[in-house]
């Protein structure tokens, strides 16, 4: 075996969670390689062509915070770009980008091919063995590679099936060749599989459609870029349609259920429920007589439009015939037909927070292997994975965020301490500090330590802590401020539906208010300095929603001290009495490494923490502690 075929960390699969895997691996210095079935297929997107939205535009800001490359390649190929829920308070507010998938794709890879330490290679990884020093993984041809470390992030490709109505086949998304074998060396090293299904809608021909009849949806006027590093935000190429489903596209939908995978027994793995197939819909809501439908590009140089809102695994002349009840779509052609895939993922309880498995040293999962969907889920894993991978061979700590510092935070943890018996979605609801972690201060909350890891310059870190002082010496400056009344202030706060004043006051006080902006008050305050959009933004939110943060860092805590409350490695649960059967078993499984960690798990009662703590306290006076602190 010669030297080439020799790295550190080696990335199975290059999807959106082993790209960000790979690059920053070799950036934090490891000799890197990233397989990939196809070589035209990196970053793929074979559901939809965007990037971020309710939840998931949080996570490309965090990791761009952290230094990685989503956000960056998302901005460059951007087709359309809007802010979700603006109508919303400022937690929810979600960056969603149409992109130019081809492009994305091809960027992407160029990212791939430029970065030293890292080798993009075509093959197929069919078997992985672990020795003493790590890894050999042996590719379709029979050549074996090492690694000292392994991430797997082989998306939807793992004996891969894709179903459309009564035809099954082996393949991996968007015609490519499944991966097979290797779910089967996973199993035979101890990895516990399940089984999983995600789909995707028919991609039509734009020719056929009458977009007369349908809404138009524009972008946003003022673009704002998913990267805190991207100067000049891109502008709006394309447009986006709404239609609707009607009842006689349901009819069609109920008359021919017989003929769905869905209902009729032929898919056997546990499909998303955030995101069901549009039969599903048509069956779980029965009391709805329209669904949206969104006709979305999928690049400049295509004809192929998305027709997002109708995954589907209904045979082909069932789609059709559906997609032709709706305004605009009657003369449709049908480019892609929409299918659905069933693939093979890991149990991710099997993972530790860092996402290195509890029982394989060195062996790491990432993105839709570890039971997620979502490009943005799979990037944000895929980051952590690489990181944690590298500072492993550098006998570094793992870095693990917890779920008051970010949504990467909350979605890890989900994984490896809840579990999941369907492919999990990071939805806002699932943040219990959402106003903490908005998309806004991703920044400020992450930079710090992507700058700390090695992932964010020394350049790009000055700039980040002038914009940090910047925010922070204007928010004090608010709070002592004082706007004296005159007329035309009174005005604006006529004309706003707000109390007018008849003395001075504190301007933080005046933007407190519901109704009134910080920016509709810089006519009347001559002393604030020049601000950035994004800065301005920072400063009226940290002003406007002071006392409900200050009220969730007390939140925060709480939270901090039960996850600073450790448990010793070599606790056994028999001994802990008056523990539930359920909870003992579960914790014995799971071997949670803090309290707070415990309290998550399912079938972990309050009670069941109270009986843990006096355990603990117990070991503390007669000197057992270990790490319980």
């Amino acid at each position: 075996m010669t030297d080439v075929l020799n790295y550190d960390i080696a990335v199975i699969g290059a999807g959106h969670a082993g790209c960000e895997a790979a690059l920053a691996a070799a950036r934090l210095g490891m000799r890197t390689v990233i397989f990939t079935i196809n070589m035209d297929a990196v970053a793929n997107m074979p559901c939809n062509p965007n990037i971020g939205g309710t939840a998931k535009g949080h996570l490309v800001r965090e990791i761009d915070a952290l230094g990685g490359e989503m956000g960056r390649c998302a901005d460059k190929n951007m087709l359309q770009s809007r802010m979700l829920n603006l109508r919303k308070g400022p937690a929810v507010h979600s960056l969603r980008a149409q992109e130019d998938r081809r492009m994305y794709s091809i960027d992407m890879k160029g990212r791939l091919e430029r970065q030293p330490s890292l080798y993009l290679r075509q093959a197929e990884v069919k078997k992985i063995q672990k020795t003493e020093s790590g890894f050999v993984l042996t590719i379709h041809t029979g050549v074996e590679f090492t690694a000292r470390c392994v991430i797997v992030a082989t998306g939807t490709y793992l004996e891969g099936r894709i179903i459309v109505g009564e035809t099954s086949y082996s393949g991996g998304p968007d015609g490519m060749f499944p991966s097979s074998g290797l779910s089967e060396s996973l199993a035979a090293m101890g990895v516990s599989m399940m089984r999983f299904k995600t789909g995707t809608p028919a991609r039509v021909h734009s020719r056929s459609l009458d977009y007369s009849k349908m809404r138009v949806q524009d972008g946003d006027e003022n673009v704002v870029p998913f990267s805190f590093e991207t100067e000049t935000p891109g502008k709006n190429k394309v447009r986006c349609y709404l239609t609707y489903t009607n009842e006689e596209t349901h009819e069609v939908i109920r008359a021919n259920l017989h003929r769905s995978p869905l209902f009729n027994g032929f898919i056997d793995g546990v499909g998303p429920r955030y995101c069901p197939s549009i039969e599903d819909k048509v069956v779980r809501f029965a009391e709805k007589d329209r669904h949206q439908v969104f006709i979305e590009p999928m690049g400049m140089d295509t004809c192929e439009m998305y027709v997002q809102g109708m995954s589907s695994s209904l045979p082909e002349d069932v789609q059709l015939k559906m997609l032709r009840t709706m305004e605009g779509l009657e003369n449709v052609e049908i480019m892609r037909c929409a299918y659905a895939i069933e693939y093979d993922c890991c149990d991710p309880l099997q993972l530790k927070p860092s996402l290195e498995f509890k029982d394989i040293d060195g062996l790491f999962g990432a993105g839709q292997f570890n039971g997620t969907s979502g490009y943005e889920e799979a990037a944000a894993q895929g980051l952590i994975a690489g990181i944690n991978a590298a500072r492993k061979l550098k006998s570094l700590p793992p870095v693990v965020l917890d779920r008051s510092e970010a949504y990467i935070g909350v979605l890890i943890d989900d994984l490896v301490t809840k579990g999941t018996n369907e492919p999990y979605r990071m939805l806002t609801s699932r943040a219990e500090y959402r106003l903490l972690l908005r998309q806004d201060n991703a920044d400020l909350r992450l930079t710090p330590l992507g700058h700390e890891i090695g992932l964010i310059s020394d350049e790009r870190y000055a700039a980040f802590l002038e914009k940090k002082n910047r925010v922070e010496r204007e928010t004090a400056r608010l709070e002592n401020v004082n706007l004296p009344p005159s007329d035309g202030l009174n005005r604006l706060l006529e004309s706003k539906g707000s109390s007018v004043l008849t003395t001075g006051i504190k301007a933080a006080e005046l933007i407190r208010r519901p109704e009134i902006t910080y920016d509709e008050l810089a006519p009347f305050d001559p002393e604030r300095p020049e601000l950035s959009a994004t800065e301005r933004e920072e400063v009226e939110i940290s002003v406007k929603y002071s006392g409900y943060i200050h009220r969730q860092f007390q939140q925060v805590e709480q939270f901090r001290r039960n996850e600073k409350r450790l448990i010793p490695d070599d606790i056994d649960y028999d001994d802990v009495a008056g523990l539930r059967i359920e909870a003992r078993q579960k914790l014995k499984k799971m071997r949670p490494e803090s309290v707070g960690r415990a309290g998550r798990i399912s079938g972990v009662s309050p009670a069941d923490i109270g009986v843990l703590l006096i355990y603990l306290e117990g070991r503390k006076r007669d000197g057992r502690n270990g790490q319980a602190q």
